[in-house]
């Protein structure tokens, strides 16, 4: 990517003019468009668009750019964001026993696949719980959690977010319920990853579960976290198919290798602003 490269991103209710309006103000701040891709919903009326674009040299500052887009926005009544691509999201990962999805992140961070910095690294086990995962000198706190502690947790979680300026939470295998107030809060900026056979399987072993009913396919599904319980925003899902030879453990495994990938997609997704709020949908431009 060019230097001094943006990304904005916006939804607002549909009408005519609004993709020559947004052009026309890059063209006239001195910038150059790399990428646009838009989304029309004749369901709701709405109109996404997500704008990859380079500042060009004798372009206006950035500072007068997002004015400009900020007076387009209430003329259109747009959402938008509007971020400089080199600053990178803060991201915390919260994690119980599995580390399969944490281990995963971590390498895909480490390699450069993920852009983002990581705030913090939150679990309620321990580092005992995570197994060897390779921490290295990540921030890492312990919190752990009982039914009568839940909101003093909470709260403490919710102060680190706050004090390390988190923009995003992932729950990478953590295997508590937030409670409705907290999911609140944290609503658009914390993802969670789950086994697509909820609700059908719900409860302990949903493997187990599934392989005494003969399934055919197995999958994991990546959510925005909201008070609903697993009925967030879906941001992406993947399946695979499974046959009668496969044991539990066979789906265990296979399952882990599925909600490591669907989650790692929903994750950088989120970090490249691909992702619009649409009610209780997601708009996800891929490339």
């Amino acid at each position: 990517m060019p230097e001094h490269t943006a990304i904005l991103t916006l939804s607002c209710p549909n009408r005519p003019g609004i993709v020559a309006s947004v052009s026309t103000l890059l063209f006239e701040a001195g910038c150059n468009i790399l990428d646009a891709q838009q989304f029309d919903d004749v369901e709701t009326g709405r109109f996404f668009m997500r704008v990859v674009f380079n500042r060009l040299e004798g372009s206006r500052p950035p500072d007068a750019i997002a004015a400009s887009v900020a007076e387009l926005a209430g003329r259109f009544s747009m959402d938008f964001t509007l971020r400089e691509r080199q600053a990178k999201k803060r991201v915390m990962l919260l994690v119980s026993k599995f580390d399969h999805c944490l281990a995963d992140l971590l390498y895909r961070w480490r390699i450069g696949e993920l852009p983002m910095e990581i705030s913090a690294i939150v679990s309620n086990h321990g580092r005992d719980g995570i197994g060897s995962t390779d921490l290295g000198d990540l921030p890492f706190h312990h919190l752990p959690v009982t039914r009568q502690t839940k909101m003093e947790q909470e709260a403490e979680i919710w102060r680190l977010v706050q004090e390390t300026k988190t923009d995003l939470v992932v729950l990478a295998r953590y295997m508590q319920i937030l409670s409705d107030a907290f999911s609140s809060k944290l609503i658009g900026r914390c993802i969670n990853i789950h086994h697509s056979f909820l609700p059908g399987f719900k409860g302990a072993k949903p493997y187990h579960q599934a392989h005494e009913r003969g399934v055919k396919l197995i999958g994991a599904t990546a959510h925005y976290v909201t008070p609903d319980l697993d009925e967030g925003p879906i941001i992406e899902q993947d399946v695979e198919r499974i046959s009668h030879r496969d044991t539990p453990d066979d789906l265990v495994r296979k399952g882990r290798d599925i909600e490591r990938r669907v989650l790692a997609r929903a994750v950088l997704n989120h970090l490249e602003d691909r992702v619009v709020l649409n009610g209780k949908k997601t708009v996800v431009f891929t490339d």
